[in-house]
Formats: C-alpha cells, sequence, structure tokens
C-alpha cells in the first residue's frame, strides 16, 4: 500500500498503521494530526474506484455525521459569545419550536439527543430529496410532537440534529449554518470545509461508496418484530421511515444537488487537514486563531447522557454510544483517552480532540465499510494505537 505524505518523528508508526489499515482498501483515505499548533502526521493513500478521479491531500468527500461535529462548533462558538445559553428553552429562540408539547425542550437536550425528535414522523412525507428543502424540514419538526418525553431518555437524531441545530444557529445570526461556517471557522482558519458546496469547489469531490448490503426497513422491522418490540409504536415507525430514507439519501450524497444543499447532520464536505485543524484550534490556538475558550471546551465536552437509556419500546436495544452538548464522547475516548470529544461519521470518518494531550485527528474514507454499530472501525485501531504510544513517548 503506498503512503503518500509525512509523519514528523516520534509519529512513524502511524504511518505504518495507516498503511497497515488501507491494506486490500479499494477507496481512498487521508489521516492528519495535530499535536498542539503544529501538523505531526499528514498522509494519504488509495484511490477513485468510481469516477477516476486524482485522490490526494487536496481532494473533497462527505463526511456524513462529522457534519454534526462542525455544526456543534459552530453552536458553541454562540454559546461563548452570549448568543445562545444551553440551559435555555429552544423557545425562548426559535418561537414556532412551542407547539405541540415542545415548549420545555432545552438548547441542551436538542445537542445531546435527548429532545424526542430523533426522526421526522412517518407521516411527515420527509424522504432524501425532502432534506434538501430547509423550510419544509423545519416546518415538519415544529408541528411534531416529541416521540418519547424529553430529557428521559436519548436516542441519536440521525436526520433531524442538523435542522434543530441549525435552526438555532438561523435565528440567533441570521445566517444559514454553511453560511456561519464559512464566515467564521472555514475562512479564517483557510479550510477546505463546507456545509453547502460552492460548484467551483465540485470538481474536487471524490465519490463515496460501498460494497455492503445495509439491512433496509423491512429487515430492521423483522429484527425488531424478533425481539418482541411493537412495531407500531409511534417511535418505531419513526425510525423505520429514517431507514428507508437511508440508501436513497446516500445516492442524493453523491450528486452535484446533494453537495450544494445544507444538511447539517451528513452533507458536510472537506478534508482531513481541514478537520484536524478545526478540531485543533477548538483547544488551541492554530496561527493566532482559537475557536473556543478553554471553559467553552469544558462545558462543551460534559456528559449530558450518562445513566440514560433508550426510548420504549426501543429501550430493549444496547444503550449506544453517549454524548456531550452535540459532540459524541464514547468512541473518540476508546480511541484517545477520557476527555476526548468529537463526532463519527457513517461508513468510518471520524475527528475529534483530546485537550489532555493536545491531539486532534481528521481521518477521511470514500470506502464506506464500517458497519455502524456503534463500535469502532477497524481502520482506525491500527493507526490509533501508534498515535497513542508516540504521544505517551514525548514530552
Amino acid at each position: 500500500m503506498l503512503v503518500e505524505g509525512f509523519v514528523e518523528r516520534g509519529f512513524e508508526g502511524v504511518r505504518d498503521g495507516f498503511a497497515q489499515a488501507h491494506d486490500g482498501d479499494e477507496g481512498g483515505a487521508q489521516l492528519c494530526v495535530y499535536r498542539g499548533d503544529r501538523v505531526v502526521v499528514d498522509l494519504w493513500t488509495g484511490q477513485d474506484p468510481i469516477a477516476g478521479k486524482t485522490w490526494d491531500a487536496q481532494s473533497l468527500t462527505v463526511l456524513m455525521s462529522v457534519s454534526k461535529g462542525m455544526t456543534a462548533t459552530c453552536v458553541h462558538m454562540l454559546v461563548e459569545r452570549g448568543r445562545l445559553d444551553l440551559d435555555a428553552p429552544v423557545r425562548d429562540y426559535w418561537p414556532e419550536f412551542a407547539a405541540a408539547d415542545k415548549a420545555d425542550i432545552t438548547v441542551a437536550d436538542v445537542l445531546s439527543h435527548r429532545g424526542g425528535l430523533s426522526s421526522f414522523d412517518a407521516e411527515a412525507g420527509i424522504g432524501a430529496m425532502e432534506l434538501t428543502d430547509w423550510s419544509a424540514c423545519v416546518a415538519a419538526l415544529e408541528s411534531m410532537t416529541p416521540l418519547w418525553q424529553p430529557g428521559t431518555a436519548f436516542y441519536y437524531h440521525s436526520l433531524t440534529w442538523g435542522y434543530l441545530a441549525g435552526e438555532l444557529i438561523r435565528r440567533v445570526t441570521g445566517k444559514s449554518v454553511g453560511e456561519f461556517l464559512a464566515a467564521e471557522v472555514a475562512e479564517p482558519l483557510g479550510l477546505s470545509l463546507w456545509i453547502g458546496l460552492p460548484d467551483s469547489e465540485e470538481h474536487r469531490v471524490v465519490a463515496q461508496f460501498t460494497r455492503r448490503q445495509m439491512p433496509g426497513a423491512a429487515e430492521v422491522e423483522a429484527m425488531l418484530g424478533r425481539m418482541g418490540v411493537d412495531i407500531t409504536a409511534r417511535l418505531v415507525r419513526a425510525t423505520l421511515a429514517t431507514v428507508a430514507t437511508r440508501d436513497t439519501g446516500l445516492e442524493l450524497l453523491n450528486t452535484r444537488e446533494g453537495h450544494a444543499a445544507e444538511i447539517p447532520s451528513g452533507n458536510g464536505i472537506g478534508n482531513a487537514r481541514s478537520l484536524a485543524r478545526m478540531f485543533a484550534a477548538t483547544i488551541g490556538e492554530i496561527d493566532g486563531i482559537r475557536l473556543l475558550t478553554p471553559e467553552s471546551v469544558r462545558r462543551a465536552r460534559q456528559p449530558q447522557t450518562a445513566g440514560l437509556g433508550r426510548p420504549a419500546p426501543l429501550d430493549v436495544l444496547p444503550r449506544g454510544n453517549h454524548f456531550a452538548h452535540g459532540y459524541e464522547l464514547t468512541r473518540p475516548a476508546q480511541l484517545l483517552g477520557d476527555g476526548a470529544f468529537g463526532q463519527i461519521g457513517s461508513g468510518g470518518r471520524i475527528a475529534f480532540a483530546h485537550p489532555e494531550s493536545g491531539i486532534a485527528v481528521g481521518y477521511t474514507c470514500t470506502n464506506m465499510v464500517g458497519d455502524d454499530t456503534g463500535g469502532p472501525d477497524p481502520r482506525w485501531l491500527p493507526w490509533t494505537a501508534a498515535l497513542r504510544a508516540a504521544s505517551a513517548g514525548l514530552p
């Protein structure tokens, strides 16, 4: 496996681990690591088997739910500026949200997947193409009654989270999440990172793909039925509607229309260099720019789902990964240590930071081989083990 790029002295094992992880992988991957304010790992490997485009460090790909980490960073910048209060009800910023028994849902509930709005109602008619219609998605959430009592359980808001967080950003700034990200994060730091890709950058995007067969809505319904779950329950029907949207949604995310829209739960586009640089700037100063103060980082990564389980009738499922205010905690901590925070994207993308070691990581891939069951992608393990060893051996 040909790996290009560089590693700083002491991080040679990360290169070896990255090569090992991608031996036999038919797609492309990128890995960038900051330690403090400098790049210590900048690697790429592989190819584009779909369109035959060049794959290198500057190439772009869809980031899936890593987009949530980008959006969460924007939210916490506004919390730091006093524009948003995590403990305030969402209605304070978005009055229409209070309808249908949602008046007491807080910003923290929304960010931490506790808000009871984990999927659009099956009857709302929000399929893959409707995800590109911001107004339609926001209106559906405004009229929706929570799927469970907010704050009493948590369940991953895979599609809806981006509209909830993004509308809060829009309400307090007048800018869409993509506009805010571009002006306040990407431009100052010189990042190739977008939610809503300009047409001028489309030529840099390399398609994502998967050879694996993911279970469809019918298969998931049958599995839940075997577990004794009431498949007629509203939460279950909403969840199955999200599963049905998934396959068409993956196709959408390989189109110009899917790239141009703002779907902040999943259609962020960028590369590993930009993700690592953004997360490095959340925990330290990068070329004179720091996105979040230490106090903001402390607040942002506070666990918010400890002690909570799944909502009924899906409470028979494993508890799943835990969340802070918009960031995932479980898998970043497994990879680099307690205190790490970031976001995982379907199919294997990941970006996170670990303030205690000063490490920030961005990793992208085009081959969606991860099974998305909640554990680590096997491709992360060789290079993260080497990164832990390298970090421990340095002053």
